[in-house]
Parts: structure tokens; sequence; C-alpha cells
């Protein structure tokens, strides 16, 4: 009988005990995802006014940036040089810079704002990205202005030729024109007989602007003193200098502009100061927020 035994496989309650005990030994991840992906921490209160500031700075300047968009529109509409017979100088329009600069300046702010409002850390990235790259750009411009004057001062005075040339043209750099003739009392580049090269005030030009300069130039453009009088430089360059003297300005801009820059140059060097705070203080918020933000995404 002992022969004819058949030997059974050994099993044990310990072994059963044993793979029980096994199959519960699961990973603490499995068993509580909790414990490796908490819930995201609150924001601490400090972090919360970092948040609500930084999307009402953003805010602001996106409202700026909007409305210079909408002049920089406006301008170009207003001129036609929107239209299809004025596309080709629509590259030298000054109102151009509005619609750029608005353009720029409401994107990355948008940016800012969306990524605070919606804590992404990828809108964050970009507003950081781009602010630091505009003030590169505006570190570099200073540096250039600074080992490049002399050829900036020629390219401004060949700026200055090309709008009394086109000074009837355009009416934005007609205002420019006479309001920098009219602040600085000068006419012309370096006299006021730089006008001869306009075809509208050449001594040869049909109409009655010929051998004249804008009232710009005028000493006193006043009638009676209150009445803007148009005509007080008809027929100046028919004048001696002694003459014309005694009705318009003499002396060019080119030489006044200067003399005005080297005397604002300490309110140009605090705007550039201030410019460069703002903007420090908009990466700084941004990345408080990002150091809120992707610790949490990274868990």
């Amino acid at each position: 009988q002992a022969s004819r035994l058949v030997e059974l496989p050994y099993s044990s309650s310990d072994d059963d005990d044993n793979s029980l005990a096994g199959d519960t030994d699961l990973p603490v991840a499995e068993q509580d995802p909790g414990v490796w992906y908490p819930d995201p921490p609150k924001l601490s209160t400090f972090s919360q006014c970092v948040r609500y500031l930084a999307f009402l700075w953003n805010l602001l300047f996106l409202l700026l940036g909007l409305l210079a968009l909408a002049v920089g529109v406006w301008g170009l509409l207003a001129k036609g040089s929107l239209g299809g017979e004025r596309l080709a100088p629509l590259g030298s329009d000054p109102m151009l810079l509005f619609v750029l600069g608005g353009l720029g300046a409401s994107t990355v702010s948008l940016a800012g704002c969306l990524g605070a409002l919606c804590s992404s850390p990828c809108l964050l990235r970009f507003f950081v990205g781009a602010v630091l790259t505009f003030g590169g750009l505006e570190v570099l411009g200073g540096l250039l202005v600074l080992l490049a004057r002399r050829r900036l001062r020629d390219g401004l005075r060949d700026a200055l030729l090309l709008c009394l040339l086109r000074y009837q043209d355009e009416p934005d750099l007609r205002f420019l024109v006479d309001e920098m003739q009219r602040s600085l009392r000068c006419c012309g580049l370096g006299s006021y007989r730089d006008w001869e090269t306009n075809p509208y005030f050449n001594c040869s030009a049909p109409g009655v602007q010929a051998c004249s300069v804008p009232a710009s130039c005028c000493r006193d453009p006043w009638q009676n003193g209150t009445v803007p009088n148009a005509q007080c430089a008809v027929g100046t360059l028919r004048l001696g200098d002694v003459a014309a003297g005694t009705v318009v300005y003499l002396g060019g801009c080119v030489a006044q502009l200067g003399a005005w820059l080297r005397g604002q140059a300490g309110g140009i060097v605090a705007g550039a100061a201030v410019l460069v705070l703002v903007e420090a203080a908009g990466v700084l918020m941004a990345l408080k927020m990002l150091r809120d933000i992707v610790p949490i995404g990274v868990r």
C-alpha cells in the first residue's frame, strides 16, 4: 500500500500566506497614488498677489500697445497708405512704427496676461524670452548710439532732408517738421535756404508758395496776436539774409536739435533706466510664477 501511494505536490498554508502577502506587497504608488502625486498645494498670499499684480501689469501695457496699434492703423487709413496705389511708400511711412511697436507690445503683454491668468508655463516662458530679447536689443541700440554717433548724425540729417522733400506729401511729416521748427526756433537743415530744395517752395515752382518757407519758420506766426498767419513767410527766399532774419529764423534745425539732445541727455538716460526697471519687474514676476508652477508639474 505504501508503494502504491501517489506523492502529491507539496503545498502548505505557509506558501498560501506568503503568496497572499506577496500580492499585497505592491509599490506604494500603486497602493496610494496620492503619496507620489499629491494635490497641488495652494499658493501663498504673496504668490497670489504677484500673480494678480503681473496680470494687471501686463493688462496695462496690453491696452497701451493696442492704443498705439489703433493710432498707427488709423493714420495709415486716413492717409490711404493701405490702398493699392500707396503700397510702395508704405515702408517709409512713420505711422508704420506705431503699428509695429503696438503689435509687438500687445502680443507680448497678451502672453503675459494669459500666462498669469491661466498659470501657463509656456506663455510665461515666451513672455520672459520676448522681454529679455527686447531688453537686449535696447542695450545694443544704446551701444550703437554711443559708438556710431557721427553716422547717426549723418543719418538724422538725411532723414530731415527727406522730411523737407516730402513736406507737402506726408501730413504726419509736415506736422513733425512744423513742431520741430516752432519748438527749436529754427528753419531748414543748415539754414532757411534749404527749403529751396523742396519742389513746392523752389523759386521756379508755380503757385503762391514759390520762393517761400513754411509758416512754422516765422518769428511771429500770428496775425494780430490771435489768428494764425499762414502767409507770414511768403516770398522769404527772395529777400536777403538781413531782411529775411526779421521775418523767419535763419538758423537750421540740425544744430539746434543736437544741442537739445545734449541738454536732454539726463532725461533720456532716466527714461531708459525706467524702461529697464519696468521690464525687469515684469520678468521677475513671471519668474516667480514659473517657480511656483513648474515644480508642481514636475511632480
